[in-house]
């Protein structure tokens, strides 16, 4: 197919201001990604923007497919939609006081 760029899974992106360590979240623009390596603010680094990840989480419990949200203050998966960007899903549930939850990555925020 001569319209095909790549495949999809990672994407090159700009880190984001204060930059990234090597398997943080961030958000740019309406992409979420993980980052595959540490990177200074505005160099260039591959961003997974799908499967499923490890990630720290706000206080509150969280169910199997509960919808992730990105606290982008915070750095942060949250329940909570208000204020914050869709991520994906939960694939396991969470406690309140875990420190992290399980989310299967959509791809593209909305």
């Amino acid at each position: 197919m001569k319209n095909h760029v790549q495949p999809g899974n990672s994407l090159t992106l700009p880190a984001p201001a204060g930059g990234v360590a090597s398997g943080d979240g961030a958000l740019i623009g309406s992409i979420f990604g993980i980052a595959a390596k540490a990177a200074a603010a505005g160099e260039l680094v591959a961003f997974c923007v799908t499967d499923v990840w490890t990630l720290p989480k706000a206080a509150g419990a969280v169910t199997v497919g509960a919808k992730l949200y990105w606290d982008a203050t915070n750095k942060v998966v949250t329940t909570t939609a208000s204020g914050n960007t869709l991520i994906g899903a939960a694939t396991e549930a969470a406690l309140s006081g875990d420190a992290a939850a399980t989310v299967r990555l959509n791809g593209v925020s909305v």
